[in-house]
C-alpha cells in the first residue's frame, strides 16, 4: 500500500496587518522527504500520527512528500498559495501512483483570492489523483469547515482538544481510517453540520465548561455502532470567510442517515449553549494588580489581543506598558523586536542598553516602550521540548534573541520572529526559571495552558487591544454568514 503523507499548514488572520508572503513560507521551509520525518516523528503534531500509523501497519510504505508550515500572521498572498499549491501537486504528481493521501492541512487558511484555501488545495489534490483514491484529512480545532473540505475527502477529523495536545492521536486514528478503506473493511460517509455560530475565543478550552460537555458528547457519540469519528471545530472567528464558526462532523460505515443525525445532535446542542459560549476578559490594570498581590506565583496573563498563534505580531507593549505606569515589577514579557536583538548584539552580554522596544508594527499594539536594562543572554533562538505543548511541536525558532534585566525588574525577552508563550522551554533556554517568575505575561489564549497550568498559581485572560482581541464586535466583517450569533443576537436555528 503506497500512501503518500503531505501537508499546508497555516492559520490566517484576515485582521492580521502582516500578510503572509512567499518569501516568509519559503524562510520556514518546507521539510522534505526525510527531512520531514527528522522533523515530526518524534514530535505530537499532526504528521507524527500519520508517521507512526504507517510505521504500525506491515502493509503500508510511506512516502514523505512535503510540507508548508508558517507561523500563523495575515491573509496569504495569491502568489504565495499557487508556488505552495504547484509544490504539492507537482510532488504527488511525480512520485505516484498512490493507493492513500494521508494530508495535514489547517482548515482556517485564506489568501488573496481563495478564502477557503484548504479547500482550494484539497480539490486540486482530489481533482489530481481521481476519484477513487482515499484522501484523509486531520485539521486544527481551530478550522473554519466548508462543505468542500469534506466533500473532496474520503475522511476527516479534528484535534478534540484546546490546548491542542491530540493531533498525533487524532492523526493516527484517521490514517488507520484510510488504510481501511484501501482494504476494502469500511466505506466511510460523512455529515457536516455547520449552525450560525461563532465561539469567542475566551470560551474554546476544551477543559471548560461548556465546551468540555461537548466534547464528552461527540465521545459518546464516537463509540456508536456503526460510528467510524466524530469531530468538533470550534472555527477561527479571525478569518473573514464564508464558513467562519463552528462545525460538527459525524463519519459512519455506510450510514448517512446515522451521520447527519449525530451531527445535527451535537449542533442543536452547542446551540441551546451558546450564551455560555460568550465571554470577556479582564482590564490589564485589574490583571496586574491582582497579580502584584497575589499570595502565590506565577501569575500567568494571557495577552489575548497579541495572540501570536491566531496571527498577531508579536510586539504589543499594553501590558509591558502599563507595569510601568503602575509600578508593579516581575513581569516576564517577550516582544518580537529584531531591532532591538540588533542593538543588543552589538552591545554583547553583561552591557547596559537604552531601548525602545516594541509597538512597531501599526497603531493596535500599542507604542513602543522605553526600557534600560542589562543584557542578560544572547543566543540563535532554537530550542526543544519534548513535553506537552500546543500543537504537539518540539523544536522552535525565535531567530535571534536577546534578554534584558530591566532597571524596573522585568525580564524582557526580545525576539526576532513572532513566537507565541507555549512552551517552558522557551524561558529555560534563555537561563531563567518559570517557577521564579512572579508574573508571566503569555502572548495566547489557551495555547499557553498546556506548558503554564501545570505550575501557574493563577491563569488571568486579559481584555487587551489587537487583531486578535476578545471583543470581535470590534472586528470589521465583509464575508462571514449573516445572521450569525453572537453578532445578530436574534438568529434562529
Amino acid at each position: 500500500m503506497r500512501v503518500a503523507t503531505l501537508g499546508f499548514h497555516h492559520e490566517s488572520n484576515t485582521f492580521a496587518p502582516v500578510p503572509a508572503t512567499l518569501e516568509q513560507f519559503l524562510a520556514s521551509g518546507p521539510d522534505v522527504g526525510d527531512g520531514l520525518v527528522a522533523k515530526y516523528a518524534e514530535s505530537q503534531a499532526t504528521l507524527a500520527g500519520f508517521i507512526e500509523a504507517a510505521a504500525a501497519d506491515a502493509d503500508v510504505e510511506l512516502v514523505p512528500l512535503v510540507y508548508f508550515d508558517l507561523n500563523p500572521m495575515g491573509t496569504i498572498t495569491a502568489e504565495a498559495l499557487e508556488a505552495i499549491a504547484a509544490r504539492l501537486l507537482s510532488a504527488l504528481d511525480e512520485n505516484g501512483p498512490w493507493d492513500a493521501i494521508l494530508l495535514a492541512l489547517h482548515g482556517a487558511a485564506a489568501s488573496e483570492i481563495h478564502r477557503d484555501a484548504d479547500g482550494e488545495i484539497l480539490e486540486r489534490v482530489r481533482r489530481l489523483v481521481g476519484a477513487d483514491v482515499p484522501i484523509a484529512v486531520t485539521y486544527d480545532m481551530h478550522a473554519n469547515v466548508s462543505a468542500r473540505m469534506v466533500d473532496c475527502a474520503t475522511v476527516v477529523n479534528t484535534y478534540m482538544t484546546n490546548p491542542h495536545l491530540d493531533p498525533r492521536l487524532r492523526a493516527r486514528e484517521c490514517a488507520d481510517l484510510a488504510f481501511r478503506v484501501v482494504r476494502g473493511e469500511i466505506h466511510p460517509v460523512m455529515a457536516l453540520e455547520k449552525p450560525p455560530l461563532a465561539v469567542n475565543i475566551l470560551r474554546q478550552g476544551t477543559t471548560d465548561s461548556p465546551m468540555a460537555e461537548l466534547v464528552e458528547m461527540a465521545a459518546q457519540a464516537a463509540t456508536r455502532p456503526g460510528v467510524l469519528s466524530v469531530s468538533i471545530a470550534e472555527g477561527f472567528p479571525y478569518a473573514d470567510v464564508e464558513e467562519m464558526g463552528m462545525a460538527f462532523m459525524a463519519v459512519t460505515d455506510g450510514d448517512a442517515d446515522l451521520a447527519g443525525e449525530i451531527a445535527r445532535e451535537l449542533a442543536s446542542a452547542a446551540w441551546e449553549v451558546r450564551a455560555e459560549l460568550e465571554g470577556d476578559g479582564i482590564s490589564v490594570d485589574e490583571a496586574l494588580r491582582r497579580a502584584a498581590t497575589a499570595d502565590a506565583h506565577p501569575v500567568v496573563l494571557l495577552d489575548v489581543g497579541d495572540n501570536v498563534g491566531a496571527g498577531s505580531p508579536g510586539d504589543s507593549t499594553h501590558v509591558l506598558a502599563a507595569a510601568q505606569r503602575l509600578e508593579v515589577g516581575g513581569l516576564f514579557h517577550s516582544l518580537c523586536d529584531p531591532a532591538s536583538v540588533a542593538v543588543c548584539a552589538d552591545a554583547g552580554v553583561g552591557a547596559t542598553v537604552e531601548l525602545l522596544v516594541g509597538g512597531k508594527t501599526d497603531d493596535l499594539h500599542g507604542d513602543a516602550v522605553a526600557i534600560r536594562g542589562v543584557v542578560r543572554m544572547l543566543d540563535d533562538g532554537k530550542f526543544e521540548d519534548a513535553g506537552p505543548t500546543h500543537g504537539g511541536f518540539r523544536f522552535y525558532d525565535a531567530g535571534p534573541r536577546a534578554l534584558v534585566h530591566t532597571q524596573d525588574d522585568h525580564m524582557v525577552l526580545l525576539t526576532s520572529h513572532p513566537r507565541g508563550n507555549t512552551s517552558r522551554a522557551e524561558l529555560i533556554s534563555a537561563g531563567l526559571d518559570p517557577l521564579a517568575q512572579p508574573i508571566i505575561v503569555a502572548k495566547g489564549v489557551h495555547s499557553p495552558r498546556a506548558a503554564y497550568e501545570p505550575i501557574a498559581a493563577e491563569m488571568i485572560q486579559l481584555n487587551t487591544p489587537g487583531c486578535t482581541s476578545a471583543d470581535v464586535s470590534v472586528l470589521d466583517y465583509t464575508y462571514r454568514r449573516q445572521p450569525m450569533f453572537p453578532y445578530e443576537p436574534d438568529t434562529r436555528y
